[in-house]
């Protein structure tokens, strides 16, 4: 090991002020200041067990704290749990709470209030789709005011990274015993920001949390969420000033923004993906050649440049891309058009066969998939009309009811979170229908296994299943692309598309002054 004395130091010291070049130090972030931050959609969810979309889970994120908590790297860091330990057989789970830390309304957090919270989750009542997805927790109790121990139904070793999950913010045990439906239009959060105006479908505001548990952060006194559903607009606004960070833009605004001066362009590669749902459990999609045949008529590498404008990577009809971390390599799918139309001969449709895709109007990505899809798919016999409707409508009328629609997932923790969010059977959000009990007892067989080859082996098999079945057709992953004004300091765009982090932000030199 390298050791430095003090002479050391002080003769390299000497060395360096007289040749050296200047160094600099970062500053440290400054105190204060308003940011105005731009959303695509309405935040029209607020309760945090309930949450389903970007915008939604940013607010609930600033208003509220998880136990553990999601880095840049994909590794998890504490939030309000200050460290945790399991026992050797992973069954068992015990996360030490920070002391000190107080709600919103002033009360204090103790153990009870994380064990009311995730005994809600776990409430099929709830509706959560935090259910499914904190993992195989059989049982969750307070041993002491800060010390909360967790009993799984199995060996579970992403349970820190499970209790990252979206809808896994820490609410008071009053609420949950009392009126967890209040959630719905008031908050009450650990966060680092105190919500202050609610307007869902306008403008959002939130300001510094006063008694934070970290005294240092947040760094801004005041946030203000705006909703932009025009992107070319939202894109005007950033470059005009008018705003001073975009959560999320397409390709084409993208290259407006990177050309604009004191704009900063934001990229990082991701698992979000859009992905073509087939109800497995109705005609003509219960039949896996129909499926199989569709899944031949796409041309992947094609669809990256129509969809992410290049900015992405070709997918093969699982939802794991490269960056995590079971990712299995298999061989991409190529358009073959004639064993396409085998296919649907052989499953009854020697003629073709007429279908409506539904997509969302948010993001307009869908819409542009789903045309994309009806072009490839229509020289091997499929004649698509693409109906476009009102997100709004989408997810009232569509959304895990419908037979062929378009879906939008983020980037999830773990493949477990992913597998477990959609595809397995008792999956909170199983929009396919695709009940496979082989597939389900990979799943759950892999989240019990402690040995890493094994589960690799076992995450590989899930991933060849799918793109054997072709339950949904994933086609294509996107990088993710934002925006910032150059004097934004400490915005990380994160790989998960879903953490944010704005306590971490402040304003630098050049910042608005706003009352």
């Amino acid at each position: 090991m390298l050791s430095v004395t003090r002479r050391l130091f002080l003769a390299g010291t000497a060395i360096s002020l007289v040749n050296a070049p200047k160094i600099t130090f970062a500053e440290a972030p400054k105190r204060g200041g308003v940011l105005r931050m731009s959303v695509d959609q309405a935040m029209s969810v607020i309760h945090p067990m309930l949450a389903r979309v970007n915008p939604e889970y940013l607010l609930t994120e600033l208003l509220y704290s998880n136990l553990t908590r999601l880095k840049p790297d994909m590794t998890v860091e504490p939030d309000l749990a200050l460290s945790w330990e399991s026992n050797a057989a992973l069954t068992e789970w015990t996360f030490k709470l920070r002391p000190g830390v107080t709600f919103h309304d002033g009360s204090p957090l103790t153990a009870d209030d994380v064990v009311a919270t995730i005994n809600a989750i776990l409430n099929p009542k709830t509706a959560s789709p935090g259910r499914t997805n904190v993992g195989p927790i059989k049982e969750v109790a307070a041993l002491d005011p800060l010390t909360v121990k967790f009993t799984l139904s199995g060996a579970y070793a992403d349970l820190p990274v499970a209790l990252t999950y979206l809808n896994a913010r820490i609410v008071p045990a009053k609420i949950v015993a009392g009126d967890l439906a209040s959630l719905s239009i008031t908050a009450n959060g650990t966060g680092p920001f105190k919500l202050t105006s609610y307007e869902p479908d306008r403008r959002i505001i939130v300001e510094r949390n006063p008694v934070y548990y970290d005294p240092m952060r947040p760094y801004l006194d005041r946030i203000e969420l705006l909703v932009y559903p025009d992107r070319t607009a939202e894109a005007s606004a950033m470059i005009s000033g008018e705003i001073d960070l975009l959560l999320t833009t397409t390709p084409g605004e993208y290259e407006r923004l990177v050309k604009a001066d004191g704009v900063k362009a934001l990229r990082t590669p991701s698992g979000q993906f859009l992905n073509i749902n087939l109800g497995c459990d109705q005609k003509p999609f219960n039949d896996v050649r129909v499926r199989q045949a569709l899944a031949l008529a796409v041309d992947r590498e094609a669809t990256v440049g129509f969809v992410a404008g290049g900015y992405g990577t070709p997918g093969n009809d699982t939802p794991l891309s490269s960056a995590y971390h079971f990712y299995k390599n298999i061989p991409l799918k190529k358009p073959d058009i004639a064993k396409a139309k085998q296919l649907l001969a052989d499953a009854g449709y020697p003629n073709g066969i007429d279908l409506t895709l539904i997509a969302s109007d948010k993001p307009a990505t869908r819409t542009q998939l789903g045309v994309a899809v009806r072009e490839m798919a229509a020289t091997a016999g499929f004649r698509i009309n693409v109906q476009t409707m009102p997100h709004a409508t989408y997810l009232d009328q569509v959304w895990k009811k419908g037979n062929f629609y378009v879906g939008f997932y983020n980037m999830q923790p773990t493949a477990d979170a992913i597998f477990n969010l959609l595809y397995t059977s008792n999956a909170a959000w199983n929009e396919t229908r695709w009940n496979n009990s082989e597939f389900d007892a990979v799943i759950n067989a892999a989240r019990v296994e402690n040995d890493e080859a094994k589960r690799t082996a076992l995450y590989a098999k899930a991933q060849n299943m799918m793109n054997a079945e072709v339950p949904t057709v994933i086609s294509a992953f996107f990088d993710l692309l934002a925006a910032q004004r150059s004097y934004v300091d400490g915005y990380i765009l994160h790989p998960r598309g879903s953490v944010f982090r704005l306590d971490m932000v402040s304003l630098g030199a050049g910042a608005p002054k706003r009352a």
